[in-house]
């Protein structure tokens, strides 16, 4: 691949002996440069073995990735490009080349403008590629107006997160939101034949209502449209059932007075990873984007015996497509209901703190719909293995609050796992109780759910100095040592 972007002709010795016109043609050259299409080097991911490239050309879509830079650094440009190719990656495609046009804002017919349309046309026409993504979400008109001038299948940002989601969906409430994410995705751009495709006629053939009655009736566009919201309303009942287990589940956790927390952060970051090391869940762990969807719960415990139960998320995305949040929402919900977030930041990445902005933004939104504020935040910055030691020496003064590890070598992770340990809930009710020994389950109860401060065996029974949480302070209450705190915590 060839890099189109032309050098300030200052950057030639031969060039410096007239300054006036040296001036002139840099100004030339910064105006051609900002609205240029410029390839992005470095991101074809086409195989140099003859025979492996026939054997991909017919397994997988060709692609070309064309990017419009509006705002921000050239850097975050460049990363959201990088980015892009490998979504394109995981969902299965090579791409061949890939291109971006500095704009102040994207055109709203075709994206890139019409005159950057031909030369788009020439590069995929050059590369051989069959489909054409775009570093955005398209209105339908864009669309539209882009398949008709390159000839080519022309998808978005969004139906191609939306794809990934779609090959990655794994369990039945996990599918069923995908679905409905990509209905809502499909129903402003359903194109068809309009009234030439009448599915209904008056006359004889509409029960004979004769005149008047007659008409267009139904077009075969319009009962796509109807079926999908059919369907759109069916899986939403679906998704709000699946919701009521959930909630009944964290119900139960949050009687028992079992504190949880919630893994967030971008995607690739290491989440499933961390999970596997603080719990040994053994969920998939794959060095690709979105490479788990459906939430995973395990319980664990503290060093002095508190349980907990820790959950795996969905992974974040710059620009998260709307319709994504939308039908995620029930097990984003998650995050909100969550006593602690830990939020993993890759460290290997160019740009973290930009993956924090994006993960936040989510965030705020849930927490505002649910509670108006969000759970306590720990932010764990993973892969140090893989990140210089410049880069972690800057993360680590960028955020001086962050636990370091690695979730591959288990560097860090009994760090980890004392400061959650330290930002738990603790239960709020002190005891002092004496427990006949046929009374064990009680027992059980107050290491399993409480914090023992003290414990002695008597001839009498077990003698317990522990902190519990409400529900279980009225169970025990009948066996409260008298002179002892009361449990409601007052003497």
């Amino acid at each position: 691949m060839t890099d189109t972007m032309i050098e300030p002709a200052l950057s030639h010795p031969n060039n410096g002996a007239d300054a006036r016109s040296a001036r002139a043609t840099r100004g030339d050259l910064d105006l051609e440069e900002r609205s240029s299409l410029r390839r992005i080097v470095g991101l074809s991911t086409e195989l140099t073995d003859v025979t492996e490239v026939e054997y991909r050309q017919l397994r997988l879509e060709r692609v070309v990735l064309v990017g419009v830079w509006t705002e921000g650094t050239a850097e975050q440009a460049r990363s959201s490009m990088t980015e892009l190719s490998r979504l394109a990656e995981t969902a299965g495609s090579t791409v061949l080349d890939a291109l971006m046009q500095r704009r102040p804002q994207p055109d709203p017919a075709t994206f890139i403008g019409s005159g950057k349309v031909e030369e788009l046309h020439q590069a995929v026409q050059a590369a051989g590629a069959d489909t054409v993504i775009c570093d955005g979400e398209l209105s339908p008109g864009q669309l539209r107006q882009l398949e008709d001038k390159l000839k080519v299948k022309v998808i978005d940002r969004t139906a191609l997160i939306l794809d990934i989601f779609a090959q990655h969906a794994r369990s039945r409430d996990g599918k069923a939101q995908v679905e409905l994410a990509q209905l809502s995705y499909l129903l402003p751009r359903l194109r068809g034949w309009g009234e030439s495709l009448s599915r209904q006629v008056g006359g004889r053939a509409a029960g004979g209502v004769g005149i008047g009655g007659r008409g267009p009736g139904e077009t075969k566009i319009e009962l796509d449209r109807r079926r999908i919201r059919m369907r759109m309303s069916k899986l939403r009942r679906e998704i709000a059932g699946m919701s009521q287990v959930r909630d009944t589940q964290r119900g139960s956790r949050r009687r028992n007075e079992i504190p949880s927390v919630a893994i967030v952060g971008y995607t690739n970051a290491g989440k499933s990873s961390l999970l596997n090391a603080l719990t040994g869940a053994g969920v998939l762990v794959e060095d690709a984007l979105f490479a788990t969807l459906d939430p995973t719960t395990r319980r664990t415990s503290t060093s002095d015996g508190r349980t907990f139960t820790l959950t795996d998320t969905v992974g974040f995305v710059r620009h998260l497509p709307h319709q994504l949040v939308e039908a995620f929402r029930s097990t984003l919900e998650e995050t909100a209901e969550a006593d602690l977030l830990v939020h993993v930041v890759d460290g290997s990445d160019a740009l973290p703190e930009d993956q924090i902005k994006a993960v936040r933004q989510v965030l705020v939104e849930i927490g505002e719909e649910r509670h108006g504020k969000m759970p306590r935040e720990l932010l764990v910055v993973n892969k140090t293995d893989s990140a210089s030691d410049l880069q972690l020496a800057r993360l680590r003064h960028l955020l001086p609050d962050a636990i370091f590890v690695s979730a591959h070598r288990g560097d860090g992770i009994s760090r980890l796992q004392a400061r959650i340990a330290e930002l738990l809930p603790r239960p709020e009710v002190d005891v002092e109780l004496l427990l006949p020994y046929v009374e064990g389950s009680l027992v059980a109860r107050v290491h399993a759910e409480g914090e023992v401060l003290a414990e002695e065996h008597t001839a009498d029974g077990t003698r317990l100095h522990a902190r519990v949480g409400a529900e279980l302070a009225t169970a025990v209450l009948p066996f409260a040592v008298v002179g002892a705190p009361d449990a409601d915590g007052s003497a």
